[in-house]
């Protein structure tokens, strides 16, 4: 959890055994007062919000040892144009976070003219049988892949998908993502006609959407000193507002754009609503402080379905 502070991995840490609710109530409270918050904010500007269940006692029964984690929507799954993709994430406590979507997933895809698809499932490392066991080459170098490790993969987060058109970035640090999560999308998107491009992030930031934020077509939000290889080529003539590594640890450049005219983010990030505002954008503030502390904000607790801009 080296993307998080030092006192949120020690409160995160504490909890051990016990969900936010049983460790930290009055935390929980106010968290779910930030994301009623955001609904409200979201409805005001014509955006249907639809929520997903709740694990089950039984899917958190069936984690195991590994734990679980039902905080942030973004990850486990991603649309790209008519394709409904369902990935894979690395950490093992958060390989069930998709099925509180599923009824989602099932009543509005299903009955869709969308592509409804999903990652092959990353094999377990040390199990006897598997490539990890016999330590064969895996998608990121060579085995034995021990037990307690992530395995070779195919690794995919929504939160490293970032959507431009018909070209597609995929952030990669090592801590989410890899590169065979990025050639199966390259793969799968290539008949129609996308390209996949993987953005190299340092080994501290989760996710590509850490680094860098699409506003509006030709304006951006970045943290520069995150990305050791710069901007993509595509993104290089953009207008950009810089944000500071302490601003991006603190997930300055996950706001959500609503649309091209409207951006929300947290009063945390006052400077770089100022700085929208000059470019004529309405900004939203939305106190999302507790959210923030447990490694997301208003881009991690969203998942579009489908846009009307």
């Amino acid at each position: 959890m080296q993307f998080l502070s030092g006192h949120e991995r020690e409160r995160i840490l504490g909890m051990r055994g016990r969900t936010l609710a049983e460790a930290y109530p009055e935390q929980q409270r106010a968290w779910e007062r930030e994301r009623e918050n955001f609904r409200a904010v979201l409805e005001r500007y014509g955006v249907e919000v639809l929520r997903p269940r709740l694990l089950t006692e039984a899917e958190k029964r069936a984690a195991g040892a590994a734990g679980y984690a039902n905080f942030f929507v973004r990850d486990p799954w991603f649309t790209v144009g008519g394709n409904v993709i369902e990935g894979c994430p690395r950490f093992r406590h958060r390989r069930l976070e998709v099925l509180p979507s599923r009824p989602v997933l099932r009543d509005r895809v299903m009955e869709s003219d969308a592509a409804y698809v999903a990652l092959p499932t990353p094999e377990l490392p040390g199990l006897p049988g598997t490539q990890g066991a016999q330590g064969a080459q895996g998608a990121d170098g060579p085995g034995p892949f021990p037990e307690g490790s992530d395995g070779p993969g195919p690794f995919l987060e929504g939160g490293d998908v970032v959507v431009l058109g018909k070209h597609v970035f995929v952030g990669r640090s090592g801590l989410a993502s890899d590169d065979a999560g990025h050639r199966w999308l390259a793969q799968y998107l290539a008949p129609q006609g996308y390209t996949v491009e993987q953005v190299p992030l340092l080994p501290h930031v989760l996710h590509l959407d850490c680094a860098l934020g699409l506003v509006r077509e030709g304006l951006l939000l970045v943290c520069e000193d995150r990305l050791p290889e710069g901007l993509p080529a595509a993104l290089r003539d953009w207008d950009r507002v810089t944000v500071t590594e302490d601003e991006a640890a603190a997930l300055g450049t996950n706001g959500l754009p609503l649309s091209s005219e409207v951006y929300v983010t947290d009063p945390a990030f006052s400077r770089i609503g100022k700085e929208l505002s000059r470019r004529h954008l309405t900004v939203e503030y939305v106190d999302f402080a507790v959210s923030r502390s447990l490694g997301g904000s208003f881009r991690c607790s969203t998942q579009p379905l489908s846009r009307r801009d």
